[in-house]
């Protein structure tokens, strides 16, 4: 049996889907990138914003005109969106042959063997089940980096976030667990693990009752073949003294954190349910860059959150000014159903919306080019991630880029590189996000 597998969302998803596709490579079936040739169909679904729940709903009903021609036997919804609306989705799809919850990706394998065994039935826990540890996983990052889930869910409850109800509440995996399977990622060639969860700067607090993300990060940095650990989603007021410095003093760990900080306008930061100020989070990003002054920081905004006046616009487009983030993201506020923010007075007309994202990204881009021209004349080791076809050129990322999501180091040379190798460039121009550079030499621990 060929499995046709589609991952949407975010990179804590796809860990779920490569954890998937490891269990059901496990139990015979094989997995095929082409519709033309799969017995079966599994979408891995999100739903955190409109755009990521329109884009599940298109792909279910596009892989549902398949299920209809029969052109597949079974069709498996999984995921966020398969969660939240699992009632919705059989009622409208009636071609999804069965639903798997978010907690229950272990039970990947087994759904399809019923649909395809002509029975089926929905797969659905608690959103607050234990954590199930181990078990092969199929790395689709190409394997020179990949992810690393550290935990899952979020007790946070931020006004406009639907995340508690569809991942639970916050549970840590086992630190011993990550330690091993991230060595059997290093076994398998990954170069560099990322760090990923709803939250991973509480790394520990349930299993441990104090935070240990501190120490995860020392076990990392221990593991053989791993030259880069990168670190998302970190909540800036759980951001400790002991982070920072084992940031600093770890040679492994890259000089880089994701640290959502949402808006700067204090009126809206209450309102969306934010445990800081704009004064502690200007105090915060100040500390970082005093202890690590090379520190690549990137963040993500709301605009068009309910309430938000044009003086809090105003507010955050300063704070953006005086911040001046390395990296930066801008989504307009998504209304989503089950969330108190839904049902806030003072809902904001699109359009406003998309014209304040507008307005900021506009803003941030002119910080960036400047910082990218500032960074003509710098050597960086650089990770090479393919070749520029019909070019003696490599395209590559530094240390203050993170895969997918910030800009890449175009490496001019004729020698012929890896991807996964590691190389020194002295950066010789920039284009836009971008940077151009020359190589130097062979980067080694």
């Amino acid at each position: 049996m060929k499995i046709l597998f589609v991952s949407l969302g975010c990179d804590k998803n796809l860990v779920d889907s490569e954890r998937m596709l490891g269990t059901l490579v496990q139990r015979g079936f094989f997995i095929t990138d082409d519709e033309a040739e799969a017995d079966a169909v599994v979408v891995n679904t999100c739903c955190f914003i409109n755009d990521a729940k329109q884009e599940s709903i298109n792909t279910l009903l596009e892989m549902a005109e398949l299920r209809k021609s029969g052109g597949i036997g079974a069709l498996i919804a999984a995921g966020c969106l398969a969660q939240r609306y699992q009632e919705e989705i059989q009622k409208e799809i009636p071609e999804v042959d069965a639903i798997v919850g978010t907690t229950a990706i272990d039970a990947i394998a087994k759904a399809l063997e019923e649909v395809l065994a002509g029975g089926g039935r929905n797969h659905l826990e608690d959103v607050s089940r234990a954590l199930v540890c181990g078990g092969k996983r199929i790395v689709t990052t190409g394997g020179h980096y990949a992810y690393l889930k550290i935990a899952e869910g979020c007790d946070k409850h931020c006004t406009y976030c639907i995340i508690p109800k569809v991942r639970g509440s916050y549970r840590s995996l086992p630190l011993e667990s990550l330690v091993q399977e991230a060595q059997q990622l290093a076994a398998s060639g990954a170069k560099e693990i990322i760090l990923v969860a709803q939250e991973t700067t509480l790394y520990g607090v349930d299993l441990y009752g104090e935070k240990r993300l501190p120490e995860l990060l020392h076990r990392l940095c221990g593991i053989a073949g791993i030259y880069w650990i990168r670190i998302l989603y970190c909540y800036p007021e759980e951001i400790t003294d002991e982070l920072i410095e084992t940031i600093r003093s770890e040679k492994k760990i890259c000089n880089y954190l994701d640290i959502p900080i949402q808006h700067a306008s204090d009126a809206i930061l209450r309102r969306m349910g934010r445990r800081t100020d704009r004064r502690e989070l200007a105090d915060r990003i100040a500390k970082l860059r005093d202890q690590i002054p090379d520190i690549c920081l990137r963040t993500t905004l709301i605009t068009g959150f309910p309430g938000e006046t044009q003086e809090d616009h105003a507010s955050l487009l300063e704070f953006v000014d005086e911040m001046e983030f390395d990296r930066l993201g801008v989504f307009p506020y998504s209304q989503e159903e089950d969330t108190p923010a839904a049902l806030f007075d003072g809902q904001i007309d699109e359009e406003v919306k998309l014209e304040r994202q507008a307005d900021i990204m506009e803003l941030q881009q002119e910080i960036a080019f400047e910082k990218a021209q500032e960074m003509v004349g710098r050597t960086l080791i650089v990770m090479v991630e393919g070749s520029v076809p019909d070019e003696h050129a490599y395209v590559a990322r530094s240390y203050k880029d993170a895969p997918n999501v910030d800009g890449y180091v175009f490496v001019q040379t004729s020698r012929e590189l890896m991807t996964g190798d590691f190389v020194r460039v002295r950066i010789t121009g920039s284009y836009e996000y971008d940077l151009i550079g020359e190589i130097e030499d062979e980067f080694t621990e």
